[in-house]
């Protein structure tokens, strides 16, 4: 077997750990990719006789790169640590963020991270890039801080420090989402319908001022936004729109679904929080959509 394809069959091996890893840092799938694709070319054009720890070094490679994204993002933006109204951030903090593992299963860990929703990541966003880039790779993928150190330029105590300080913010800003499935699919239909009828104050009463939509890679070549953050941006990319969107469940939740020819396409996910959507996924990756526990409703 060639060298290159041999190295490629090994970062496979890492590809669902190293994108877990991204999406959580960045909350953005479309970003997560880039990340790992990054990842990928900076393993190809190095001399691999001296890793020893593969995962260990794509997983390093990756968290620098989400950390010089964040960077990026924290110049071009202001990051607002509370909503306008003065309120805390919503966020659910899931199990696998109190009680990890042992590092050394990576399926799992792609699993444990998916369970992170889209609601943490509004908390997340009020950290500055450091302190989320060691909160993430230590508190939901359990990486040592002698690991984490290098990639935020700090001493290990320091590194500590961060995800300590990341780690009580978190705790401070938690809440549970909205939990009541009735209620949320009362919530997406009024969505839906005033999208449908381009009733864009109807929109923005349903949608959280710190609102984030995201499109993953699929979306994205399709012509949506990888991502609009605040309710206008948001309501007005879905006013008059969403005409052939179809309400639906996902995992039990509260979702909309855009099917052709039988088959979904593009799968809204939607995270609502004190009776407002603080969160809509546009999920279209085909082998995403397979992974979905979807249930399409009557209108």
């Amino acid at each position: 077997m060639a060298q290159h394809e041999w190295l490629a069959e090994r970062f496979e091996e890492h590809r669902s750990r190293l994108r877990a890893v991204a999406c959580r840092m960045l909350g953005s799938p479309g970003e997560a990719d880039d990340a790992v694709q990054e990842a990928w070319l900076r393993l190809s054009r190095s001399d691999t006789g001296g890793i020893e720890n593969l995962g260990g070094w794509l997983t390093t490679v990756v968290a620098r790169v989400c950390l010089d994204t964040l960077r990026s993002r924290t110049s071009r933006r202001e990051v607002r640590s509370e909503s306008p109204t003065g309120e805390p951030p919503i966020a659910r903090v899931p199990d696998s963020a109190a009680g990890r593992g042992d590092g050394d299963d990576p399926e799992r860990e792609a699993l444990v991270a998916d369970s992170v929703g889209t609601a943490l990541l509004v908390v997340l966003e009020t950290l500055t890039p450091a302190e989320r880039v060691a909160f993430v790779l230590h508190d939901v993928f359990a990486v040592p801080f002698a690991e984490i150190a290098p990639v935020v330029d700090r001493s290990p105590a320091a590194a500590k420090m961060l995800a300590s300080r990341a780690r009580h913010r978190v705790r401070e800003g938690a809440a549970a989402p909205e939990a009541d499935p009735a209620h949320q699919r009362e919530i997406v239909g009024a969505f839906l319908a005033a999208s449908r009828e381009g009733d864009f104050e109807a929109l923005l009463a349903l949608l959280d001022p710190d609102v984030v939509l995201r499109a993953d890679g699929a979306a994205v070549r399709v012509g949506a936004e990888r991502e609009v953050r605040g309710a206008r941006a948001v309501a007005d990319t879905f006013w008059g729109r969403a005409r052939a969107a179809r309400k639906a469940l996902l995992g039990g939740a509260a979702g909309a679904v855009w099917a052709a020819g039988g088959q979904p396409r593009v799968v809204f996910d939607f995270t609502i929080a004190r009776g407002k959507i603080v969160g809509i996924d546009l999920i279209a990756e085909p082998d995403h959509l397979l992974r979905l526990d979807l249930t399409l409703l009557e209108e």
